[in-house]
């Protein structure tokens, strides 16, 4: 008779990272409608009720999903502000530089966000919500910087600035590493920066 040797058991709170982990991979590069949970469970070699556990719904999951691009962006933007604590101007240059250079990784397919937006489209579905949430943030910080520029039309500055880089996140998704345009982004931005930056009398 052949045995069977069951798998090990992962602990509590790797069990859910782990889960989490392959969820993430699964819903940035295949999509959130096109991976279900089934596949999730198949994937991370868990019991489904062992998901459930701590993912109660798909919609936890794709909440813990986003939460974890949130931080890994605002890390990534703190890092940059830290280069030039003094100067707001050089702050908003050195993001795009960063933005720019992230975009460029071949791990990078795109924004979680914008994905998310786009896959659920209703301005009411909570994925939705996160994302409009993330965003609006992204546009209040941009123009909190602005401000500290001594930048007049600091929202105007701030909603194109948002504009740039959503654009610059959609470019890679399209065109993936051939020729991309997001290349262009930190250059583009210092234009932006730049007519702002003279209408101020600051340049």
């Amino acid at each position: 008779m052949t045995s069977i040797t069951p798998k090990p058991k992962l602990a509590r709170g790797a069990a859910r990272e782990h889960i989490l982990k392959v969820a993430c991979e699964m819903f940035y590069t295949q999509g959130i409608r096109a991976v279900g949970v089934d596949t999730i469970v198949a994937q991370s070699g868990v019991a489904k009720t062992t998901l459930y556990d701590y993912f109660p719904s798909k919609d936890d999951l794709v909440h813990a999903y986003l939460t974890i691009h949130d931080q890994m962006f605002w890390q990534a933007w703190d890092t940059a502000l830290g280069q030039h604590p003094d100067s707001p101007e050089q702050q908003i240059r050195d993001l795009f530089v960063m933005l720019e250079a992230g975009i460029a990784t071949p791990e990078v397919l795109g924004c979680a966000f914008l994905s998310v937006a786009s896959e659920f489209p209703e301005l009411g579905q909570s994925s939705h919500q996160l994302a409009l949430v993330h965003k609006q943030k992204v546009k209040t910080r941009f123009q909190a910087l602005a401000q500290a520029a001594g930048v007049a039309q600091s929202e105007q500055l701030a909603e194109q600035l948002l504009l740039l880089l959503n654009g610059a996140f959609a470019t890679k998704r399209v065109f993936g590493s051939l020729e991309n345009p997001a290349r262009q982004l930190a250059a583009t931005a210092n234009i932006v920066i730049d007519a702002h930056m003279a209408r101020a009398g600051v340049a």
